[in-house]
């Protein structure tokens, strides 16, 4: 008897912890197809809050918490003004750029660096460089191209990698080494690997095909 006993014990602690794996998932799925939706900075702060509580339910998943890093700095660079200019925007992009730091460490917290915290540390600097681009080329400029080349070396077939890349080139001035046809290069690399790009899982990362073919169709 109680034998048996442990036994239904031990299958209902395995079923309740497959549901609890089930709905997280599900919840997981739901907010990352919102992802390449979103287009506002108050739309990514929305997702990035989603991901934070559900990091905060689960405890031991790394992933809402990468995720709502990498929304954060999204919400951030949406947040900055839009006229082009390159002046001091440190008060907007700071306290949004320490926020998606604080929920990437929470992520590196329950897994080792890897090829996608990478991109988003990159993406970390990149934010805190946009507050301030005179000021802050120097000092950030450098750690957004160490997290880069850590994200290469971990895993060069990550198309997120030349997504960023293109990005920098497309966005800074020629005289800075900005260049709209090596930008051009490395979308198409980006959107190459996307065809051949298999996630782990229906929720490991995945987001970018979207922007690349933004970028792209800005180039024909």
């Amino acid at each position: 008897m109680k034998k048996f006993l442990l036994l239904v014990l031990s299958f209902s602690l395995l079923t309740a912890g497959f549901s609890q794996s089930e709905k997280y998932v599900k919840a997981m799925e739901s907010k990352i197809a919102m992802l390449d939706s979103a287009k506002t900075a108050d739309e990514y702060k929305d997702l990035a809050n989603s991901f934070e509580r559900i990091g905060e339910a689960e405890k031991t998943q790394w992933l809402p918490y990468y995720y709502a890093s990498y929304c954060s700095v999204m919400a951030g660079m949406f947040s900055l003004p839009m006229d082009g200019g390159f002046g001091d925007n440190s008060a907007i992009v700071d306290p949004i750029a320490d926020k998606a730091d604080k929920l990437l460490k929470q992520a590196l917290g329950l897994t080792s660096a890897n090829t996608e915290t990478y991109c988003v540390e990159k993406m970390i600097a990149g934010l805190r460089m946009m507050g301030n681009p005179m000021a802050r080329y120097m000092t950030e400029g450098p750690k957004a191209e160490t997290a880069l080349a850590n994200a290469k070396k971990a895993n060069p077939e990550n198309p997120r990698i030349y997504i960023l890349e293109g990005q920098d080139k497309f966005y800074t001035p020629e005289q800075f080494g900005g260049s709209k046809d090596e930008a051009k290069v490395l979308f198409e690399k980006a959107l190459s690997l996307f065809e051949v790009y298999k996630p782990d899982s229906s929720i490991a990362p995945n987001w970018g095909k979207a922007t690349v073919n933004y970028f792209l169709s800005q180039m024909k």
